[in-house]
């Protein structure tokens, strides 16, 4: 996550800010997910089933996609110096546009869309997010994602 002044995030409104590295997502990542969440429906976890459903073989939970925004944007969204903490604040739009197949990798791709300082000491960012799968021309999904820092 790099750090640079509050200014310099102000001055990237509207600009790409970051883009994570690639995050496979592999069978037994799929399968780690269904036992935590109890979503154990066969298009996920049975390579069998699956290969005869609409999706050729088995694929990630659109929310295994949603939750890797975590891991992602603490690789490429800008992060005030000071900073006490940064808290997930929600997420105002999540679209899921394509599967992801189990083998494939995904990526982030961060937009910074708005600086909002709710109080002193609390700044709300919103960034804009595409999920990329790799080789692939339609992303796993777009979500706006609301983070507030607190300095």
């Amino acid at each position: 996550m790099p750090l640079v002044t509050m200014t310099d995030i102000k001055c990237r409104i509207g600009q790409e800010v970051g883009v994570s590295s690639w995050i496979a997502i592999d069978q037994a990542r799929i399968d780690a997910f269904a036992d935590a969440t109890e979503d154990r429906q066969f298009i996920h976890v049975d390579p069998d089933a699956a290969a005869r459903g609409p999706f050729g073989g088995t694929i990630a939970h659109g929310f295994l996609s949603l939750s890797l925004l975590s891991r992602m944007g603490a690789e490429a969204m800008l992060m005030p110096e000071g900073m006490k903490v940064a808290i997930n604040y929600g997420l105002d739009r999540v679209r899921f546009l394509a599967p992801v197949r189990s083998g494939k990798r995904v990526r982030g791709r961060f937009t910074l869309d708005s600086v909002e300082e709710k109080v002193p000491g609390q700044v709300l960012l919103r960034h804009l997010v595409t999920v990329e799968i790799e080789e692939e021309e339609k992303p796993a999904l777009s979500a706006v994602w609301l983070t507030l820092i607190v300095t």
